[in-house]
């Protein structure tokens, strides 16, 4: 950004002190506008953005604080300089709690005025620094996901083999990690993908209907069977029949589904009849299925049919050279729906977004995204933006996540970093004294 482009706002009850401002700024290529009475500044900074608003503290009327609060509910993002002829520490120190970029006392010469101008845009410019992230020519496989990461690229060159065949297929992950995307695509790969892909969450499958969903039942094979109703299997014939979260499977029920899977014959409810049917069945849990059967919860039978291809996806923690693409991509499908340009991501959420270790893996990352870019008011995504919609991990069990996600003592430095600036709403000095550093130290620190 070139000085010509810098708009600045000068407000003083003072005239001459106006005047005299808006001539030193114009000299030194800023564009100035000067106001005498609040309102009327106010007024100009709701019509039009400007880069830095240059405000006195003692006005009549509306006091500098007052005003700056008023500016920040308008545009909170707006850099405010306060200066007064009553400066004090204390003064001082309240300005910036208030969310002043910084505070000149007078008398001041041009020059101070001028460096701290230019100091704070310097100071927003870098906050702003939009990274350049990946190109998604990184795709594995030719495939719909973010693959670089060796463990994810390994998992989907197995997907992509299994995909055709017609073995019955777990995957395993934990949750958020994309199983249900993973069968989407091992159908479309697959012999079958001309066929129907019918998902379904078992867990969603209300208990007493669950056997007439998987099944289908014949007209008053129970009180509310008013017609006959065609199964799950019966549906998915020819194609794919996905069973998400099949640990939620009742006992009552894994007995019939494992006969289905042995025999390739489904009976409906009531009827006295069975139906072969030709589906590939696909099935995912978050659940270590090996304990389920510990507790008696599973079939090791109905584990052992269904576990013939195993394939395991990994969690985000594990996907760290995945995430810039990941952040990518998600950016374009994000602001696509909304009917927006995609935003720019600045340096610092990009270091956040990479420190994190993301308990709830890519639909953790994708809600974060869209609340960020759904409630930003800049064209860069700022840390504030993710402070506003994500919370970063509980100093409880903080520090053996670090543990068992391998993070170095700079890791570990960084997010407690990030954690103080987000509890101090991004005010550096706050933040370098609550970490016992000058803020020469931090900006070193933050890299």
């Amino acid at each position: 950004m070139s000085d010509k482009q810098i708009r600045l706002l000068v407000i003083d009850d003072d005239a001459a002190m106006v005047d005299y401002l808006v001539d030193m700024l114009l000299l030194a290529k800023y564009k100035v506008v000067g106001f005498t009475e609040a309102e009327a500044a106010l007024d100009a900074i709701t019509e039009q953005p400007f880069d830095l608003v240059i405000s006195d503290v003692e006005m009549p009327g509306m006091r500098g604080l007052d005003l700056m609060a008023a500016i920040h509910l308008r545009r909170p993002e707006q850099l405010v300089l306060l200066i007064t002829a009553f400066g004090s520490v204390d003064l001082a120190m309240q300005s910036v709690r208030a969310g002043a970029c910084e505070f000149i006392a007078k008398p001041f010469r041009i020059e101070e005025l001028l460096t701290a101008i230019d100091r704070n845009l310097q100071d927003r410019q870098m906050r702003r620094t939009a990274v350049r992230l990946g190109s998604m020519h990184g795709k594995s496989n030719g495939s719909v996901f973010i693959a670089r990461s060796p463990g994810m690229q390994q998992m989907l060159k197995l997907a992509e083999r299994a995909a055709a065949v017609d073995s019955t297929v777990l995957l395993t992950g934990e949750s958020g990690t994309g199983k249900s995307a993973v069968a989407r695509w091992m159908h479309d790969l697959s012999p079958r993908r001309h066929g129907p892909f019918i998902a379904i969450n078992c867990a969603a499958l209300p208990h007493s209907l669950v056997e007439s969903e998987l099944f289908g039942a014949k007209k008053g094979a129970y009180t509310d069977a008013r017609q006959d109703r065609v199964g799950l299997f019966e549906q998915a014939d020819s194609g794919t029949l996905f069973l998400d979260e099949i640990a939620e499977l009742s006992l009552e029920v894994q007995p019939k589904l494992l006969q289905v899977l042995e025999t390739g014959k489904v009976r409906a409810l009531g009827d006295n009849r069975e139906k072969a049917i030709n589906v590939r069945l696909i099935a995912a849990t978050h659940q270590p299925l090996e304990q389920r059967i510990n507790e008696r919860l599973f079939r090791a039978d109905l584990y052992h049919r269904l576990n013939v291809i195993n394939l395991t996806i990994p969690p985000l923690r594990e996907r760290k050279e995945d995430l810039d693409e990941l952040v990518n991509s998600l950016n374009r499908r994000i602001s696509l729906r909304m009917g927006k340009p995609p935003v720019l991501i600045s340096t610092e959420v990009l270091r956040w977004i990479r420190a994190y270790h993301w308990p709830g893996n890519v639909r953790e990352l994708a809600n974060i995204l869209e609340r960020a870019i759904a409630l930003t008011e800049h064209d860069t995504l700022l840390l504030e933006d993710l402070a506003q919609a994500s919370q970063l991990p509980e100093a409880e069990g903080f520090l053996q996540n670090a543990l068992q996600q391998g993070w170095t003592l700079q890791d570990v430095e960084r997010a407690y970093i990030n954690y103080v600036l987000e509890k101090t709403a991004g005010n550096k000095i706050q933040t370098a004294k609550l970490l016992g550093v000058d803020r020469s130290t931090l900006y070193r620190r933050l890299g």
